[in-house]
């Protein structure tokens, strides 16, 4: 291959550059929501009982931590620090299924969080867990 040819894949409608697609890849603007709804459930799964739910939104929050610090490499870091420190105290609380303890690392998780928005220069995201429960999940106890 040329080296003054780009990379290109093709589709059914033209092609690509791999330069292009990788400016299509999430930031953590895209990812941010689905994060937080995921932590979101997760903490109503773990108040609910269901300790496998709240841990495989941990794991999933996990994933998109990995997909975030991969696309913007600038913020892995703080985003490294977020998971060895709350996240891992998060999970500690849902391998004891012990919810004082779990509370606790969640709501610090939440002061870490913000205080993270703000040492990026993104001061004004505050995060704050929804008062309602999700709806569309069985949050109890399961078999």
């Amino acid at each position: 291959m040329s080296e003054d040819k780009p990379i290109v894949g093709k589709t059914k409608q033209g092609e690509l550059t791999i330069d292009q697609i990788a400016s299509m890849q999430p930031g953590l603007n895209r990812l941010m929501p689905e994060i937080s709804e995921r932590y979101w459930i997760l903490y109503y799964a773990a108040k609910g009982g269901n300790w496998a739910l709240a841990h495989y939104q941990l794991r999933s929050v996990r994933s998109l931590f990995r997909i975030g610090i991969q696309t913007r490499p600038k913020m892995a870091g703080y985003l490294e620090a977020f998971d060895t420190g709350h996240l891992a105290a998060v999970e500690r609380a849902i391998a004891a299924r012990e919810w004082v303890i779990f509370d606790k690392a969640f709501r610090d998780s939440i002061a870490g969080l913000n205080a993270m928005h703000k040492a990026t220069d993104h001061g004004y995201i505050v995060w704050k867990l929804p008062d309602e429960l999700p709806t569309h999940l069985d949050l109890g106890p399961q078999a």
